[in-house]
């Protein structure tokens, strides 16, 4: 983990961390957050986890029953969307300004989002254009914690002989170069049924062409 320096929010970048964490468990996904699944997602202890979870719920970001589910307050919820902003706006930075591929600006972005003002990234967005989605389809919220809507679905779960591909979860570098290498990225149209294992269909989301 970093280390417990203070971001612009007056949050550690941990604090900072988890926020975020959890609110990407539950973006694409209606499923119950344990400290567990919160400590798998950020490579630590469950000790570690219980530990954070209690400060931050503590400081009424999270809600937590002990043994039970984690939820992000309303207060919560709007921390981590200003973290999701500041790393897809850097992820779309990085991409469309220097030249990153796809498959190496996420921990680029990972270290430079609680490092940049809310100034500065307010006017990363107007410099971009005001994108809308990260280079992997992921939405990028407002400034104001707004997201556009999604009917997205994995495409393990798509019936239909046609679909559009929304986003590409980003986890695994290696399969970003695999689908790119294939055509599949946001936007592209694709036939069904596709040549990809179990595996690599999770990791796809798509809407009706």
């Amino acid at each position: 983990m970093k280390s417990a320096r203070r971001g612009p929010s007056g949050l550690t970048t941990s604090e900072e961390d988890y926020l975020k964490a959890l609110y990407l468990l539950t973006e694409w996904e209606e499923t119950e957050v344990s400290t567990g699944a919160l400590a798998d997602q950020l490579g630590l202890s469950p000790a570690s986890a219980t530990a954070m979870v209690q400060k931050l719920a503590a400081k009424s970001l999270v809600h937590h029953v002990p043994r039970g589910a984690i939820t992000l307050s309303s207060t919560g919820r709007r921390e981590a969307l200003r973290m999701v902003r500041r790393h897809r706006l850097l992820e779309t930075f990085l991409r469309d300004e220097l030249g990153y591929g796809w498959d190496e600006v996420h921990d680029e972005a990972e270290e430079l989002e609680h490092t940049v003002t809310d100034r500065f990234v307010d006017a990363l967005d107007a410099r971009l254009g005001y994108p809308r989605h990260d280079p992997h389809g992921d939405a990028i919220p407002s400034a104001h914690g707004q997201l556009p809507a999604s009917q997205a679905i994995r495409l393990d779960r798509f019936t239909g002989a046609r679909a559009i591909i929304d986003r590409i979860s980003d986890e695994d570098p290696q399969f970003l170069r695999r689908a790119a290498a294939q055509g599949l990225v946001p936007g592209a149209v694709i036939e069904l049924p596709h040549q990809l294992d179990f595996i690599e269909a999770s990791l796809i989301w798509v809407r009706r062409s």
